[in-house]
């Protein structure tokens, strides 16, 4: 199995819902899609969700240089032009801002178990062992220490990886490419449209 059957996304054609539909249980299903899209069985509990929110100055620094990546999308504009989308909620998927704190409203709920990517960065081991109990995975301590150096070794690949933009995985990634003028105004919008939410994010480590 390639990585697009194995874990396919629900909303992409290709492999599609067919495929999805012949996985076994438990399934592994990625998606980018609101909370308010998802199949009403996520809604009504009876399937977990793993949500990770990234801080959105480095996602959209990310979101920029995948969208320069795929020769599907092959965006050429400049990041400037780029970022504006994003704080005007002109991108794909519609906007960050409602999108995360839509999740993040229901954090509480027992199928859902909303995740922070700096907090990856910062704490593997407990982020893991969050993973496994709201799983439902037992491991012993020499399966833990092995899944943990796995996971290391995959996160310093995506961060030193030459066939990607150097450092796209790391933590403070945008301070590379904003301008000051860019910084300010992206704090401006990010406090208007969070200003009412208490979800907080790291903007580096």
């Amino acid at each position: 199995m390639n990585i697009d059957e194995q874990l396919p996304v629900l909303e992409y054609p290709q492999p599609g819902l067919d495929i999805i539909k012949e996985l076994t249980s438990p399934r592994l299903i990625k998606s980018h899609l609101p909370y308010r899209f998802l199949p009403s069985d996520l809604h009504n509990g009876d399937s977990k969700v793993i949500y990770m929110a990234r801080n959105p100055k480095d996602l959209v620094v990310s979101y920029y240089q995948f969208h320069r990546s795929l020769r599907t999308m092959s965006y050429r504009g400049t990041f400037q032009e780029f970022c504006r989308r994003f704080m005007n909620d002109k991108l794909g998927y519609g906007s960050w801002f409602e999108h995360v704190q839509e999740f993040w409203e229901h954090r509480t709920d027992s199928n859902v178990l909303f995740l922070k990517y700096e907090d990856m960065h910062r704490d593997l081991v407990t982020m893991v062992e969050q993973l496994a109990r709201f799983l439902g995975v037992s491991c012993d301590k020499a399966q833990l220490e092995s899944l943990i150096e796995h996971c290391h070794q995959l996160v310093d690949q995506c961060c030193n990886a030459e066939a990607l933009p150097v450092g796209r995985g790391r933590v403070g990634l945008w301070k590379d490419i904003f301008t000051v003028s860019m910084n300010e105004k992206f704090d401006l919008v990010y406090k208007q449209k969070m200003g009412k939410c208490d979800l907080t994010f790291d903007f580096y480590l």
